[in-house]
C-alpha cells in the first residue's frame, strides 16, 4: 500500500527521483499516466493490468468509455528506474500536470500520484475543503 507525501525536484531533462519508500513497492516495471486534477498516476504492473481490464470491459460502443480509454491509455508510459532511482517524465505528461522544478509524490493506497508543488499546495489550501463535508461523504461511502 502506498502512503505518505514526499517532495522532490525534477531536473531540466524531466527526470525525477522516485521516493525510496515507493521503489520497492513499484517493482521493476510500472506505469505512469495522466490522472485527475492535473496530477499523474503511477500504477504497479499488477494494478495497471487490473485497471486496464476494467477499462476493456466497458463497451466500445459507448462514447464515454472510448474517451476514458484514450485519456488513460494513450498517455501511458511503461517506466523503469535508472541506477539513481529516477524516471523520465515525458514532456506531454509534464505539460499536462504543470510540473516544474518542485513536485510532490503522494501515496494513495493502490497508486502513487505526482503533483506540481504549486497545484498540491493550492489543492490543500482550498477554503471549500471542509472536514465535515468529508465526514458526510465518508458516511455515504460507508467508511
Amino acid at each position: 500500500m502506498f502512503i505518505g507525501e514526499y517532495r522532490h525536484s525534477i531536473d531540466n531533462k524531466g527526470r525525477i527521483i522516485v521516493p525510496a519508500k515507493f521503489r520497492s513497492l513499484l517493482g521493476e516495471s510500472f506505469y505512469l499516466t495522466k490522472g485527475f486534477d492535473q496530477c499523474l498516476f503511477i500504477y504497479t504492473e499488477d494494478q495497471w493490468n487490473k485497471f486496464i481490464d476494467k477499462l476493456d470491459n466497458n463497451s466500445m460502443k459507448k462514447k464515454d468509455a472510448r474517451r476514458i480509454q484514450r485519456f488513460f491509455i494513450a498517455s501511458a508510459n511503461e517506466c523503469t528506474l535508472d541506477k539513481q532511482g529516477r524516471i523520465l517524465i515525458p514532456s506531454p505528461l509534464r505539460d499536462y500536470s504543470m510540473l516544474e522544478k518542485e513536485v510532490v509524490f503522494i501515496g494513495v493506497s493502490n497508486r502513487v500520484e505526482i503533483w506540481s508543488k504549486k497545484k498540491w499546495d493550492d489543492y490543500n489550501m482550498k477554503e471549500d475543503i471542509d472536514i465535515s463535508d468529508l465526514a458526510e461523504e465518508m458516511e455515504e461511502l460507508d467508511i
